[in-house]
C-alpha cells in the first residue's frame, strides 16, 4: 500500500512540471520480498551513523560503504518485519508510551526532555516512536523464532557450574571487538578461499595499524558492525565458544583471527577485560492481577479497570487477592489471589521487571502495559541469594541460552536473507 501510495503522489506531481522542479520525490531503492525500502530510509539510517560517529569521535568509512552496510541492516530488518506480520506480532500505542518512559527514566529525564533532546539533533519524535516500536517487534520476532531453535542439555549446565566453581569469584570479562567475514548458508570451496583471503588482508590492515572499528563497517557481515563490530562487555562463559576459547589468556589490544566458523571467518580485537566481583542475586516476591483487552474490552478500559481495583485497594474497599481471583486473566496465578512467588525478576517480561525494580515492598504499581496486556503489581518483599545450587544452575543456564541465543541469531538471520528475494534497484 506504501509503494501505491508512493506512485499515485509521483503521478500527481508529474502533472505539475513547477512542483516537480521543487520537490525532492522519494523512491523505492531495494524490494525484499513482499516489502520494499525506500531511499528515505537507506539515507536516514546512514545520517543516523554519522550523528552517532561525529558524538563518538570515531572514523568512518566512504558514503558508498556505509549505503551498503545501511542497505544490508534495513534488509535484514524488512524481513524480520515482514514476518512479525505474518506471526500477528504487534506493539500497542500504550506500550510504546511506556516504553520509550522506562528509556527515558533510564537516561534520568523526563519524556518532554528526552523529546527536547532529539529535536536538538534534527530528529522527529514520531519517527523516533516507530524507531523503538520497530525495535520492539523485531525482539519478539527474534526470541519467537530463535529459541525454539536452542538445546541446552543438563550436562551442559553441570560443566559450566563445575567451571564456574572451579574460577570462583573472578570470572573474566572482555570488550569485544568483532568483523565477521561472512559465508553463504552452504558455500563452496571458491566462497570459503575467497572469504579466507579476505580475513587474512584484513588483519593484515589491523596488524599494520589501521582503525578496526572504520574497517568493521566497511567489511563485517556481523550484526554489530554499523558499530564498529563492538560487541560490548561479555562474560566468558555467554560468549560464543569458538570465541571463549580463542581469547583465554590473551590480553588487551590483541587481534585474534581468522577464526573459522558456520557463518565464515572472525576477526576479533580484546579492547579491554576486566574481573568480576561476587554478584547476590536478587529475588522478588510479588503478586499481580492481568487484564488482557480484547475486541470487547478496549485499552483504556482495562486500564481504567486496575486503577478502580487499586484505589479500592488502598482505601482497603477490596482485598487484593479477592480481585485477582475474579477478575485476572492470569490462570496461573488467579486461584492463588495472583502470587507469583519468589523469583529472579530477570525471568519477567521488560515493562514487569521495571515495574518491580521502582517498587518498595508494600507498594502498588499503578497500571502498566507489557506484551501480555495490564497489570497491577504489588512488590511484597525483596531479599539477596548467591548461595544455592539452584542459583548457580539458573546462571549457568542463562550464560549458555545467551551464548546459543547469539550464535543461532546469526545463523537464523542468514538462512532468512538467503532464503528471500532481494532486487537493489
Amino acid at each position: 500500500m506504501k509503494f501505491i501510495i508512493r506512485a499515485m503522489c509521483l503521478t500527481a506531481l508529474l502533472s505539475f512540471p513547477s512542483w516537480a522542479q521543487q520537490a525532492s520525490l522519494d523512491r523505492v531503492a531495494v524490494i525484499v520480498d513482499q516489502g520494499v525500502i525506500l531511499e528515505s530510509e537507506i539515507e536516514s539510517l546512514v545520517a543516523e551513523v554519522k550523528r552517532n560517529a561525529q558524538n563518538e569521535e570515531q572514523k568512518l568509512p566512504s558514503d558508498r560503504v556505509l549505503r551498503t552496510q545501511s542497505i544490508e541492516r534495513l534488509i535484514l530488518k524488512s524481513l524480520q518485519m515482514q514476518m512479525a506480520e505474518r506471526m500477528g506480532i504487534q506493539v500497542s500505542d500504550p506500550q510504546l508510551e511506556q516504553t520509550i518512559g522506562n528509556i527515558a527514566q533510564s537516561q534520568g529525564v523526563s519524556v518532554a526532555q528526552l523529546r527536547s533532546e532529539l529535536s536538538k539533533e534534527n530528529i522527529s519524535y514520531d519517527d523516533y516512536r516507530e524507531d523503538v516500536r520497530e525495535e520492539l517487534i523485531v525482539g519478539e520476532v527474534r526470541r519467537g523464532n530463535v529459541r525454539r531453535r536452542i538445546y541446552i542439555t543438563p550436562q551442559e549446565v553441570e560443566s559450566l557450574v563445575k567451571l564456574m566453581d572451579e574460577q570462583g569469584a573472578d570470572q573474566a570479562e572482555y570488550q569485544l571487538g568483532h568483523i565477521l567475514l561472512g559465508l553463504p548458508s552452504e558455500p563452496s570451496e571458491e566462497d570459503i578461499d575467497k572469504a579466507r583471503e579476505r580475513a587474512e588482508k584484513v588483519l593484515e590492515l589491523l596488524n599494520d595499524g589501521s582503525d578496526f572499528s572504520r574497517i568493521a563497517i566497511t567489511s563485517s557481515s556481523g550484526s554489530e558492525a554499523l558499530e564498529g563490530g563492538d560487541m560490548g562487555w561479555l562474560n566468558i562463559n555467554a560468549m560464543p565458544t569458538l570465541f571463549a576459547e580463542a581469547v583465554q589468556g590473551k590480553s588487551k589490544g590483541e587481534l585474534i583471527g581468522p577464526i573459522r566458523s558456520g557463518a565464515g571467518f572472525h576477526i576479533l580485537k580484546i579492547k579491554d577485560t576486566r574481573g568480576i566481583e561476587k554478584v547476590t542475586v536478587e529475588e522478588v516476591k510479588s503478586r499481580h492481577i492481568l487484564i488482557k483487552p480484547s475486541i470487547i474490552l478496549s485499552e483504556d478500559k482495562a486500564k481504567e479497570m486496575l486503577v478502580k481495583f487499586r484505589q479500592q485497594i488502598i482505601d482497603e474497599e477490596a482485598d487484593f487477592a479477592a480481585l485477582a481471583k475474579e477478575h485476572s486473566d492470569d490462570p496461573g496465578s488467579a486461584l492463588k489471589g495472583g502470587e507469583l512467588g519468589w523469583a529472579d525478576p530477570n525471568m519477567y517480561v521488560p515493562a514487569f521487571k521495571e515495574a518491580l525494580a521502582n517498587l518498595e515492598p508494600g507498594e502498588f504499581s499503578k497500571p502498566i502495559r507489557s506484551t501480555h496486556g495490564w497489570h497491577l503489581i504489588q512488590l511484597e518483599d525483596r531479599r539477596f541469594d548467591d548461595a544455592t545450587e539452584k542459583r548457580k544452575e539458573d546462571k549457568a543456564y542463562q550464560l549458555i541460552f545467551n551464548r546459543k541465543f547469539q550464535e543461532e541469531t546469526e545463523t537464523w538471520l542468514r538462512e532468512m536473507r538467503d532464503a528471500a528475494y532481494i532486487e537493489v534497484l
